[in-house]
């Protein structure tokens, strides 16, 4: 993580800061050990206080405490921050037939919630055999304690909190007035740093997307699912996609948190990768040895027609360009966009979407095998989103007039034929075309020396459908004219040359996104 070369991949990119999958010391589980597999993510987690020894190239006496410090200094240096993935719910004892590793001989029925009482049955929130009883008060204090030394020793900037809504289960329900959330809002370390919400567990009521209290971010499994099911071809509409693409307002807004509360992604660790969703239909799990029973197997991603590699032209081309889609859509949304590491490559797994066993190739980020193009994309798109203010909004869009602007809004958006989206519209689930309109000169923001921020304003057109549409560009006074920006028909996103265009109807190719900057006349 620390090499330069690996450091200066993340700042050429664009990246500001680096989720780690759990570096908690962990053990593989005893059924991976029988087929000859190993725990690749780390989700098994025995030692809270140490980090994972086997990551370390400098020794396991002690040296990887200070080798994990150097990772983290040279990667705040870069000017990147450092978030750990956190396992809190459970730990690597799992079951009544799992192994007694600390806990379970320590007091099982002080740190574990039992079923019924029974001292050796496991309630179990997180599919892992058992669930860590943070009601108690030992627990919670482990817990805290664990947090406050990663942040104190350590310097991280933050947590992802694994299977969250385990954690804030009070007897059954899921419990926003959770001790585990007083603890953590009270603690004058932890509550200053980044709290980022796994928002579900796999227990009954266990799914919380938009539910966590102010302070919390969220992974937002809303956004992944709308997404994922407007570039299949699904027929949802547009209304969804409007409120993933502008903050989430729906989920973040009533209780006073703002846009950044929503993690926007697509991809994680947990699934395909974005080159496979494009891919693959249908899993390919048969080398996780659990006879394909594992993984998801609803993974709202289309093949193109054909299932698996591909050397139609035709074929290789409309994958190609959906993985362009969703980069754009996940890089031109409000809220805080997280890029699965490798997406921005071209890498795959194969099909394998449930690779947590697979310490091989399969999972390993190949450097030899780089898709050029899609990283020149990738890296375009940061910078473009990095250079626009307008992109990331920090308070939520009103829809209202922008003052002088002669009748534009912050934000509009437009149907096809030129017009605002109708109510008809919005509830129409076969529209698979939307303009969304952003205007630079309405947003709610001070710079540093309280000068109101202003930006370029833009029209952003996604078309989902399988066939070409013909859009119209709204003129005055919405723009006098459009430069084209980034057309994700192009392998690099840019056009052949610098295009301006006039309002009116123009011919927007199937399966494609436009970012058009408003141009007006002085």
């Amino acid at each position: 993580m620390a090499h330069p070369a690996f450091v200066e991949h993340l700042v050429s990119l664009g990246v500001t800061a680096v989720e780690l999958l759990p570096v908690h010391h962990f053990v593989s589980e005893p059924h991976l050990l029988r087929r000859g597999l190993t725990n690749y993510w780390g989700y098994n987690t025995l030692g809270y206080f140490a980090p994972h020894a086997a990551y370390s190239s400098a020794g396991t006496g002690g040296a990887q405490v200070t080798e994990f410090k150097a990772m983290v200094k040279a990667l705040h240096a870069a000017g990147i921050e450092v978030i750990l993935d956190v396992v809190y719910n459970h730990t690597a004892e799992g079951d009544h037939t799992g192994p007694t590793l600390s806990f379970k001989g320590i007091d099982n029925s002080g740190y574990y919630r039992l079923a019924g009482g029974e001292p050796a049955r496991y309630t179990d929130y997180t599919g892992c055999g058992n669930t860590l009883d943070v009601r108690r008060p030992q627990v919670l204090a482990l817990l805290m304690d664990s947090l406050r030394y990663w942040v104190t020793e350590m310097h991280v900037d933050g947590f992802r909190f694994d299977l969250a809504s385990a954690l804030a289960r009070s007897f059954h329900d899921v419990d926003r007035l959770s001790a585990f959330f007083d603890v953590i809002h009270q603690d004058p370390v932890v509550s200053q740093v980044k709290l980022i919400a796994e928002p579900w567990d796999v227990g009954e009521g266990g799914y919380q997307v938009g539910n966590f209290p102010p302070l919390w971010t969220e992974w937002n499994g809303k956004y992944r699912d709308t997404v994922r099911d407007v570039w299949s071809g699904a027929h949802v509409g547009v209304r969804d996609l409007a409120y993933r693409l502008t903050g989430s307002s729906d989920l973040y807004r009533s209780d006073g948190r703002r846009p950044f509360a929503s993690v926007n992604f697509v991809t994680a660790h947990d699934g395909f990768t974005l080159r496979d969703l494009y891919t693959y239909e249908r899993k390919r799990n048969d080398a996780n040895g659990e006879e394909g029973r594992d993984g998801e197997s609803h993974n709202r991603g289309w093949n193109a027609g054909v299932e698996g590699p591909s050397d139609d032209p035709a074929v290789i081309e409309v994958r190609a360009r959906q993985v362009r889609n969703v980069l754009t859509t996940l890089l031109l949304s409000t809220g805080v966009p997280m890029l699965t590491a490798g997406d921005e490559l071209g890498r795959t797994q194969e099909g394998n979407n449930n690779a947590y066993c697979q310490d091989n190739e399969l999972s390993w980020l190949d450097w030899g095998a780089i898709d050029a193009d899609l990283w020149t994309f990738a890296s375009r798109l940061i910078a473009l989103r990095r250079q626009s203010p307008v992109l990331r909004q920090e308070a939520f869009f009103d829809g209202h007039e922008v003052p002088g602007s002669g009748g534009t809004r912050d934000l509009a958006w437009f149907a096809p034929g030129g017009g605002q989206l109708s109510t008809e519209d919005w509830y129409d689930t076969g529209l698979q075309t939307i303009g969304m309109y952003l205007d630079g000169r309405g947003i709610r923001a001070r710079d540093e020396r309280g000068r109101p921020v202003v930006d370029d304003s833009w029209l952003v057109y996604l078309h989902a459908g399988p066939a070409e549409v013909t859009v119209h560009l709204p003129g005055p006074p919405w723009a006098d004219a459009y430069e084209f920006v980034v057309s994700t028909e192009y392998p690099t996103g840019a056009p052949p040359r610098p295009a301006v265009v006039a309002p009116g109807p123009i011919t927007m190719p199937s399966r494609s996104v436009w970012a058009l900057r408003v141009v007006r006349r002085p």
